[in-house]
């Protein structure tokens, strides 16, 4: 029923920074904890970052320190601003958000994915 939609993906450089943006195309209730996981091509799908309803943060060592997740409970969006990109951080990015599905269970709505690219 909702949609989550993303924005910001494209090509960087190496060094470079990129800001990830994930809004729902509706109304969504009873919000808890927002994130993001990416996949790289041919790998499996990792958990990069997410943030709490209260704000707490986490992240996957591989970006922490150069990553932040941010949240904006008026908007119900969830952000991802990415700093000293490597090539590594190349993967198909997803968006999430947990959230109260229509029969009020809580559920993991999904972005459809937005393609970062790091290279020279």
């Amino acid at each position: 029923q909702v949609q989550l939609v993303e924005s910001g993906g494209g090509l960087v450089q190496p060094g470079g920074s990129l800001r990830l943006s994930c809004a729902p195309d509706g109304i969504l209730f009873s919000v808890t904890n927002m994130g993001w996981y990416r996949q790289p091509p041919g790998k499996q799908r990792e958990l990069v970052a997410f943030i709490t309803h209260g704000g707490i943060t986490n992240y996957t060592d591989s970006v922490l320190g150069r990553f932040t997740v941010s949240r904006d409970d008026s908007k119900t969006t969830v952000s991802l601003e990415m700093n000293s990109l490597k090539p590594e951080d190349t993967a198909v990015y997803y968006c999430f958000i947990n959230a109260a599905s229509p029969t009020w269970s809580i559920i993991r709505y999904w972005g459809k994915g937005t393609l970062v690219t790091v290279s020279s």
